[in-house]
């Protein structure tokens, strides 16, 4: 069932078109990634559905509701933590979810919710003393206070260390386990590929392709490089013998074999039955930046 439906989406600012013709569906109980770089339209997208931007063009529908025309329904089954959201630097953990609790009818038991996004110990602890990456559990938080059925998560890890953006997806995980639909927009190659059951790849306001993660990567092709350092010489015959093996290289004394399906296990195989290691081994394979490259002519980053 889905609980998001987009279709073609057009919002322009004066002589600036920001999503140009955008549509995709969410299904419910997926991680739903929104993935492009930086200006292609995902934050404003996302807005829209929001209920915070008016669209010029196309249709919207959460879980039913027309974010423009109903927004008090709109509340009530969608929970936001947008980009550039702030709080004042002297309000307190507790004081801001019970502030946000307070817009609800029904809202969430906030400090149940304040221990399960690991913040108990941080309820007194003003937002500006608060870490990056406490500030964005905090977010999350807020977020879900209204017993959403669908998170909308912006950015959510930008600018925080590599733990704590582990740390946050792990957090997101937990949401998503708890039975809430989560839409997250990110830039970060590495976070869709670990969070999301199915990405739309946004490019100058448009949608350049949805799918898995391995459904995207799979449509720049299966293809695999092995590098590894032979521990005796092994000759080229070895391992263009095998069916996996499409071309093999030499750099000094590393060898680069290019193939395509179980290509590291046929290499691997076929060095041992000629007692030959494959020291500093790595399997290189397609990523999501490869398929965006592919898709719109240019790289992610």
């Amino acid at each position: 069932m889905n609980v998001i439906e987009v279709k073609n989406l057009h919002k322009r600012y004066k002589d600036h078109v920001a999503v140009e013709d955008v549509s995709f569906e969410v299904r419910a109980g997926e991680i739903f990634g929104i993935l492009g770089p930086n200006g292609a339209g995902k934050t404003t997208t996302v807005e829209c559905v929001s209920g915070l931007r008016v669209p010029d063009g196309g249709t919207l529908r959460v879980a039913g509701i027309d974010p423009v025309q109903d927004r008090d329904g709109l509340r009530r089954v969608l929970g936001v933590q947008l980009q550039s959201s702030a709080l004042p630097e002297k309000i307190k953990v507790w004081e801001a979810l019970d502030l946000y609790a307070s817009f609800y009818q029904d809202p969430a038991d906030w400090p149940e919710l304040l221990e399960r996004v690991g913040l108990g110990a941080k309820r007194d602890a003003m937002f500006g003393k608060l870490s990056g990456g406490q500030r964005q559990r905090l977010s999350v938080a807020l977020a879900l206070v209204g017993k959403p059925r669908i998170a909308v998560l912006d950015e959510l890890t930008t600018g925080l260390d590599p733990q704590a953006r582990r740390d946050t997806w792990e957090l997101v995980e937990q949401v998503r386990d708890s039975g809430v639909t989560i839409v997250l927009v990110t830039h970060f190659m590495e976070e869709a590929e670990r969070l999301c059951d199915r990405i739309a790849l946004i490019d100058s306001g448009r949608v350049a392709a949805i799918d898995s993660p391995a459904g995207l990567v799979a449509r720049v092709g299966g293809e695999q490089k092995v590098r590894f350092r032979p521990s005796a010489p092994v000759a080229d015959s070895v391992l263009t013998s095998l069916p996996e093996v499409k071309e093999i290289s030499r750099t000094g004394d590393q060898v680069v074999v290019t193939g395509i399906g179980n290509l590291a296990p046929a290499v691997t195989l076929a060095l041992a039955e000629q007692r030959i290691v494959p020291n500093d081994l790595r399997i290189e394979q397609a990523t999501l930046d490869d398929a965006f490259l592919a898709l719109t002519g240019r790289k992610l980053a």
